[in-house]
């Protein structure tokens, strides 16, 4: 005689792919709010100028970032062969931002990314599992929320040398902490949802489940919050320029620019302001495209 069907066993399966079709209409609402918001899609214009020509800087312009002449020092904007001046050694403005925008744009796209990647994990495997791994990780993240994130990156720059790679750690370590909040705070949230304990109770298993289930539905919060950082990077790396603590001259960076021309500022004042305005374009353009990435994402899958 067989055995009668439980109800357990008449049940349908879990609507997964319309879960995930969800998720997939979300991203494509959200990608088409970001596209018709005119400031955000300005923003993006502007940095992609910028972020094209620093890549593209041999080919955009012919002079040699390095190459001084004591004759054209500090020549004015508009000078015939110098479009913005040149610099205390005779440099070409023009071609030492664009340089200078290799570095300064690396130092604060770079450490966003290594932060992120990292401090998602942090706060996923800390939110997720809880209890003492929780108190663990975010006990040691609550020490680095004791500093300033100005004088942590100065702390961890005056320990660690001057030099990019070690301006890449210290930032890095900077924002780990704050990320690694926003993504433990996110997947508290996450896990007590139906869906994860459907999934548990399937007998899939957590790293599973993590993939599945509740990285797809954190990653909003944390890359609207990693995004909002960039600016500070931006302005952190060039402070740490200007103070001595990360690139050293001659390399082109916007600032070490600012540290070179400050003794000239009464001499050329618009040729020292120029590496200022840039960080000042780049940062708050990024600050802007955060703020309408957040708009476009604040709505429910």
């Amino acid at each position: 005689m067989s055995r009668p069907t439980t109800y357990a066993e008449k049940a349908p399966p879990q609507p997964v792919e319309r879960r995930k079709r969800v998720q997939r209409s979300y991203w494509q609402a959200a990608r088409r709010r970001l596209m018709h918001d005119r400031v955000s899609m300005g923003c993006v214009g502007i940095l992609s100028l910028m972020i094209g020509a620093a890549i593209l800087a041999p080919w955009v312009t012919p002079y040699d970032p390095y190459a001084t002449s004591i004759v054209n020092r500090l020549k004015p904007i508009g000078t015939p062969g110098f479009i913005l001046g040149t610099d205390e050694l005779g440099r070409d403005m023009f071609t030492r931002l664009i340089y200078g925008g290799r570095i300064s744009l690396l130092m604060g796209l770079l450490p966003i990314v290594v932060a992120t990647l990292a401090g998602s994990v942090l706060g996923i495997v800390a939110g997720y599992f809880g209890g003492k791994t929780n108190m663990v990780i975010m006990r040691v993240a609550d020490v680095f929320f004791a500093f300033p994130s100005v004088l942590l990156a100065v702390g961890l720059a005056g320990a660690l040398g001057a030099g990019v790679g070690n301006v890449l750690i210290s930032l890095s370590l900077v924002f780990i902490p704050p990320i690694t909040r926003v993504a433990e705070a996110a997947t508290t949230q996450i896990r007590t949802q139906d869906f994860v304990e459907a999934a548990r109770a399937t007998g899939a298993s957590a790293p599973r489940i993590i993939v599945g289930h509740v990285l797809t539905n954190v990653s909003s919060p944390i890359l609207t919050y990693a995004s909002s950082m960039i600016g500070l990077s931006i302005v952190l790396a060039s402070g740490l320029s200007f103070l001595g603590l990360g690139i050293s001259p001659p390399l082109a960076d916007w600032g070490v620019m600012l540290n070179t021309l400050r003794q000239s500022i009464y001499l050329a004042p618009v040729n020292a302001v120029l590496p200022g305005v840039m960080i000042l374009i780049a940062s708050v353009c990024f600050n802007l495209l955060s703020d309408g990435l957040r708009t476009a994402m604040d709505v429910k899958p």
